[in-house]
């Protein structure tokens, strides 16, 4: 869908409120105090995987691009509005052994971290996550990843930047999207610090008015413009990677 601009104005301005805080910076080096290698986005992604008598049961995922996370060392950032309190957000998680921290999925360049030691490492210094998250709602289903076509449509980019002093400001661009070949792309190449983060488009929703979809993860520039790994691959990878091995396809 190609929205009017001042659509799309509203549109960023919803996206920000919505998911402002599913967003993370994520940085690559080869040690502490050693020059920045990889800068990019992760975000916060929840399905829904089953329910109980208890209530339902959900999976949290922190999701980036694959090359933003193979350096040797690397610092995911904290921002005072994710942490309770702010003090929480004072010094990033620093994370030896960057690589071995995700699950690597080369075929989509895409990389997963469970979030479940994020919440320990919250828990172990007095302090919690106040996030938001793309849910399993908002990610694309299959068929709006198809609907997806040649003509350019608008997109939505939320990230966090690089600014001159080095700081990470959060930013919620207007792009466009559209299909070449088998490939979801945004059209443009985007700042130092876009990689990683989560591209969104809108639909009709069942009111008439345009609803947020996120389509996927925006991978590292090549041709002019970024590939897309699309969340109708991501979840059935994701899937696969948590079914019992009896569960899994065969190959």
């Amino acid at each position: 869908m190609l929205l009017d601009q001042e659509t799309e104005n509203e549109i960023v301005f919803e996206l920000c409120q919505l998911l402002g805080r599913a967003i993370l910076p994520v940085t690559g080096s080869a040690g502490p105090g050693a020059a920045v290698g990889t800068v990019g986005t992760a975000f916060f992604y929840s399905e829904l995987v089953g329910a109980t008598d208890d209530g339902e049961i959900a999976h949290e995922w922190l999701l980036t691009a694959d090359p933003v996370t193979a350096s040797a060392y690397g610092e995911i950032g904290l921002r005072p509005s994710v942490t309770d309190p702010a003090e929480g957000a004072e010094e990033p998680i620093e994370l030896p052994g960057f690589a071995d921290h995700w699950l690597h999925l080369p075929d989509l360049g895409l990389a997963a971290m469970p979030t479940g030691g994020l919440h320990g490492y919250a828990d172990d210094r007095g302090w919690r996550w106040r996030t938001q998250q793309v849910t399993e709602a908002v990610a694309a289903p299959a068929d709006a990843v198809a609907r997806i076509g040649a003509a350019p449509a608008s997109a939505f980019v939320l990230a966090l930047g690089v600014g001159e002093d080095g700081s990470r400001p959060s930013e919620a661009v207007v792009e466009r999207v559209a299909r070449d070949g088998d490939e979801v792309r945004v059209t443009r190449e985007l700042p130092a610090g876009y990689v990683g983060a989560p591209v969104f488009a809108v639909e009709a929703g069942p009111d008439g008015g345009p609803a947020l979809r996120c389509l996927g993860v925006l991978l590292p520039p090549h041709g002019g413009g970024h590939p897309v790994a699309t969340f109708d691959r991501i979840r059935a990878a994701l899937a696969e990677v948590v079914a019992p091995p009896d569960h899994r396809p065969s190959r």
